[in-house]
C-alpha cells in the first residue's frame, strides 16, 4: 500500500487552516471597525477615525493638485467662486457641525471634466469642469455633492472593504494552494470578485452623494433641478467614451437624470419653490 500522497495530503490541510486563520482575523477586524458617523447617526465599517481622515485628506491635497496641473491662483475670481459657493453650502447643511474642515479648490487642468473629493474635507473641481457649468447652482450641485462624499465618509468605508477583500483574497489563495495553478486562479478569482463588489459600491454612493448634493442645494438657497443640468453636461462630454454601465464605477447621466427627477418629484411634487434660483451665471 502506498503512503505516498500523505505528506502533500497533511500540508494541503495545513494551508486551509492558516487560510482559515487569515480569513476569521479579517472578518474580526472588520466588524471591529464598526463606528458611528458623527454626522448622518449612520453604522458603518471604516478603516479611519475622523481625525485620521481629515489629516490623510491635508496630507494628499498638494499631490492631487499637482497631478491636475496644479490649483487656479486663489485671487482669481473663479477660483474664489468655488470657494464662495462651497462655504455657503457647508455653513448653510449640517456639514457645518462635522468634525471636517472643507476646503474648496479649482485646478487648473482644462481638458479633464471632474470634481472629487478626498477624505476629511478636500474637494476639487477641474477647469475642464467649472468651464461648462452655467450658473451657481450648478457649481452647487457638484460642489455639494462632493461634499455627500465626505459626510457619508464613503473613503473610509471603502479602505475598509478593500482591506478586508484583500485580505480574504489571500486567505483564498492560501487554503485553495497545491503544486498546481487552482491557488493562484482561486486568489485571482476572489480579487476579481471584490472589485466587483467595490464598483457597485461605488454606484451606490454616487446616487447617495447625489440625493445629499440636491438637499444641500436648496438648503443653500440653490434650484435642485439645475443638477439636471449638471447631468446633461456630463453626458455630453461622455459621448464615445462610455462602458457598460454594470461595469462604470459612476452611473451613466441618464441614470441620475431619472433619479433626480423622481426626487424632484417627490420633494417637489408643486414644482419647485420660486425663492430657489439659479444663483446667476458664472460668466457675467
Amino acid at each position: 500500500m502506498s503512503y505516498g500522497n500523505q505528506p502533500r495530503r497533511r500540508g494541503f490541510r495545513v494551508q486551509i487552516l492558516i487560510g482559515l486563520a487569515i480569513a476569521g482575523f479579517a472578518l474580526v477586524r472588520y466588524f471591529a471597525s464598526l463606528d458611528v458617523n458623527p454626522v448622518t447617526g449612520e453604522r458603518q465599517f471604516v478603516a479611519m477615525s475622523p481625525q485620521q481622515e481629515l489629516a490623510l485628506g491635508q496630507q494628499s491635497a498638494p499631490e492631487m493638485a499637482r497631478e491636475m496641473g496644479g490649483v487656479v491662483p486663489p485671487n482669481d475670481p473663479r477660483a474664489a467662486m468655488v470657494r464662495q459657493v462651497g462655504r455657503k453650502l457647508v455653513e448653510s447643511s449640517k456639514a457645518k457641525d462635522s468634525p471636517w474642515q472643507f476646503q474648496f479648490h479649482l485646478l487648473a487642468d482644462p481638458k479633464t471634466i471632474n470634481a472629487f473629493a478626498l477624505p476629511g474635507g478636500q474637494i476639487f473641481i477641474t477647469m475642464g469642469l467649472y468651464s461648462r457649468l452655467e450658473n451657481e447652482a450648478q457649481l452647487a450641485g457638484v460642489l455639494g455633492h462632493e461634499i455627500g462624499h465626505v459626510i457619508n465618509r464613503h473613503s473610509a468605508e471603502h479602505m475598509a472593504k478593500g482591506q478586508l477583500g484583500q485580505m480574504l483574497g489571500t486567505a483564498a489563495g492560501v487554503a485553495a494552494s497545491d503544486e498546481n495553478s487552482s491557488g493562484r486562479n482561486a486568489q485571482m478569482a476572489a480579487m476579481v470578485v471584490n472589485q466587483m463588489l467595490q464598483m457597485k459600491y461605488s454606484r451606490g454612493d454616487e446616487s447617495e452623494s447625489d440625493a445629499y448634493g440636491l438637499v444641500a442645494m436648496a438648503e443653500a438657497g440653490y434650484d435642485p433641478s439645475q443638477m439636471l443640468g449638471v447631468m446633461r453636461i456630463l453626458a455630453e462630454a461622455s459621448q464615445g467614451n462610455r462602458q457598460p454601465e454594470f461595469l462604470a464605477s459612476h452611473p451613466h447621466p441618464e441614470s441620475r437624470i431619472q433619479q433626480i427627477e423622481a426626487w424632484l418629484k417627490k420633494n417637489y411634487p408643486k414644482g419647485v419653490p420660486s425663492n430657489l434660483t439659479d444663483g446667476g451665471s458664472l460668466n457675467s
